[in-house]
């Protein structure tokens, strides 16, 4: 990969799509992970004011310390970066609360409400992305918003605009080692920080990102029963998730009503 060449080229994508969407700018949810920290580089390569977005709900204390490193840290190199931490730990807690139900009733509690905290920090993006005139700009990559669907629909998932979508997660990690993104951000364990107990992303889906780029990659050309051991068993995980992935990506279904019921 051309990876100066694909940085250069994101940049003049995301401020060109700003002019002709007639936005000021751009605003970027920062979590202290590897996607976030590229994005929010990029965008703030462009010029164009940018507002960084630090949103904790119950975080762990490691990713809100790399996520304000991080914000401070462009503060510093960019002029047009600006930043914001918004903890939504008790508007989490107060919906939590109100919206309690019985988990032995409710098995898929916890996955829930890990997919409202997502939904809760899309909400807040968009509030202030509205305030000031900018776009919300998604930190999803290929193998999450493609291949595995490893994002919350209108979540992590409702956004603007994406400007890695096209990149592999090992894509990501070399434009952030040329971007001079924080050691802490490109050796830290891939997670979504949805959860009260740490999960990582590799735990969560049963694969590495390679051993997911590697399935993605032969995914139309291959089917598990081609392969054994880890590999059939990776192939077999990807061809779940990207299957169960669909709803997630496809128009939403719309009930044709046939002309002569209309008439």
């Amino acid at each position: 990969m051309q990876t100066q060449a694909v940085i250069e080229h994101i940049t003049r994508w995301l401020a060109d799509y700003a002019q002709s969407a007639h936005a000021k700018g751009f605003i970027v949810g920062v979590s202290g992970g590897i996607d976030s920290a590229v994005v929010s580089t990029l965008a703030a390569r462009t010029g164009l004011p940018v507002l960084l977005l630090e949103m904790p709900i119950r975080q762990q204390p490691d990713q809100v310390s790399r996520a304000r490193e991080h914000m401070a840290a462009l503060q510093q190199r960019f002029s047009n970066v600006q930043s914001l931490s918004i903890d939504l730990t008790p508007t989490f807690d107060t919906f939590a609360a109100t919206a309690e139900v019985d988990a032995d009733t409710f098995p898929n509690k916890a996955l829930a409400l890990a997919n409202a905290r997502s939904r809760l920090r899309m909400l807040t993006l968009y509030y202030y992305g509205q305030l000031h005139g900018l776009l919300v700009t998604g930190t999803g990559n290929k193998i999450e918003d493609f291949g595995v669907g490893f994002f919350t629909k209108y979540g992590d998932g409702g956004v603007d605009i994406s400007p890695i979508a096209d990149l592999t997660k090992t894509q990501v990690y070399r434009l952030a080692a040329a971007l001079d993104v924080a050691e802490s951000i490109q050796k830290a364990v891939p997670t979504d920080g949805l959860w009260d107990t740490e999960r990582t992303d590799e735990e969560q889906m049963g694969a590495s990102y390679p051993e997911l780029e590697w399935a993605m990659s032969v995914y139309d050309t291959h089917r598990p029963e081609d392969f054994s051991g880890r590999q059939r068993e990776v192939l077999e995980i990807y061809t779940r998730l990207h299957r169960a992935m669909q709803h997630k990506i496809n128009p939403i279904p719309v009930c044709t009503i046939p002309p002569e019921l209309l008439g």
